[in-house]
């Protein structure tokens, strides 16, 4: 009987990337449970001190980029971190959290009972969007970080970011850095906006629509509108939902946009087709969860939907945990000094446009 053969070296190293993909899904995985741990652990951790505030507030997106960036450096020192770059697999992970957020759209509830938000998301969303991207071209942003500040800035914080960076192809350092800025001006507003609410005598309807349209992430803005009050924080929910309704549309504009106008391609192919190539897929899905979870709500009782769309968010959160982390495990500084100050005091003036505006319309319309 012929003894089995050796195996040959081409056939090693065929197995090698392989091999090597399985660890960096491995690193990703338990940089990930860390995250996790951590952004359930600290506030238990720190509720009853004077750092209960911070811990509370403090959501998943940073411990997870800061362990991905811990782990990049690690895995960058031991020469490692391009051999398993295989399995830091970023845009399904995205692209997966994104789908699931749908789920926590309830489309007949903000056509029920958000009539005033509606408006003040559609104005809002213009007017900061805008003003972001023209003070942007004045200083000579590159267009894809544009649309990404822009985005986070006017809808609703790093997931516009994300969805806006599948919609223009933008670079993870892009992303990374957007993400990074939505977060450094969100937590300081948590306990600012509230405080101002109560300084300027604003009801409770106005303060809470004023937290909902100016804070960028949803968890912050749960956390602002604890802090003001339970009225304050429905309005709130209700603001801030109803502009991650509109996720989609700038999605499709800005595939749109990029498609036919900045980024041309050959005039052998249709228009159509070009925005077809370029319309991040994974919008329909958002889309398409948003719809079977309205259905699904009208059809059982609060109770159990509640509870079926708390385990969606649930999963969701890992998908976007290991998202975050296989940002940080990928990011690379290069592009982010080259950007200098400016997008910084590009997301800052929008960001001080934003907290007029937003009060303004919570004023008129609330």
């Amino acid at each position: 009987m012929a003894a089995p053969e050796a195996s040959t070296p081409a056939a090693e190293e065929s197995r090698s990337p392989v091999l090597f993909a399985v660890l960096g899904v491995l690193a990703v995985l338990v940089l990930s449970w860390v995250a996790r741990w951590l952004s359930t652990g600290v506030p238990k951790w720190t509720k009853g001190t004077g750092l209960e505030g911070i811990g509370a507030a403090v959501e998943f997106p940073i411990y997870a980029i800061a362990l991905g960036l811990l782990g990049n450096a690690v895995l960058s020192v031991t020469g490692l971190r391009d051999r398993l770059s295989g399995g830091f697999r970023t845009e399904f992970f995205i692209k997966t959290g994104l789908v699931l957020l749908g789920a926590s759209i309830n489309l007949a509830v903000i056509v029920r009972a958000a009539g005033p938000a509606i408006a003040q998301s559609i104005v809002l969303i213009s007017v900061v969007f805008g003003f972001s991207w023209w003070l942007g071209g004045k200083l000579g942003l590159d267009e894809k970080l544009r649309a990404l500040l822009s985005a986070a800035v006017a809808i609703c914080g790093v997931s516009a970011a994300i969805a806006a960076a599948g919609a223009v192809q933008a670079r993870r350092e892009q992303l990374a850095y957007s993400a990074s800025l939505v977060i450094v001006f969100a937590l300081p507003s948590i306990f600012v906006l509230p405080l101002a609410a109560t300084w300027l005598g604003l009801t409770p309807e106005v303060a809470g629509a004023w937290i909902g349209g100016n804070i960028d992430t949803t968890a912050a803005v749960t956390a602002a509108g604890s802090l003001a009050g339970e009225e304050s924080l429905k309005y709130a929910t209700i603001v801030k939902v109803t502009q991650n309704a509109l996720l989609g549309v700038v999605a499709v504009a800005l595939t749109a946009y990029f498609a036919l106008k900045v980024e041309k391609r050959s005039t052998t192919v249709s228009a159509g087709r070009q925005l077809w190539q370029r319309f991040p897929k994974f919008v329909l899905g958002f889309l398409a969860t948003s719809i079977v979870a309205t259905i699904y709500s009208e059809q059982v009782s609060a109770a159990t939907s509640k509870a079926a769309i708390g385990v969606v968010n649930d999963l969701r959160t890992w998908f976007l945990i290991l998202a975050f982390v296989s940002i940080g495990l990928e990011f690379r500084a290069g592009a982010l000094k080259q950007a200098g100050w400016r997008p910084v005091g590009v997301f800052a003036a929008a960001t001080a446009v934003n907290l007029v505006a937003a009060l303004g319309l919570a004023l008129l319309l609330f």
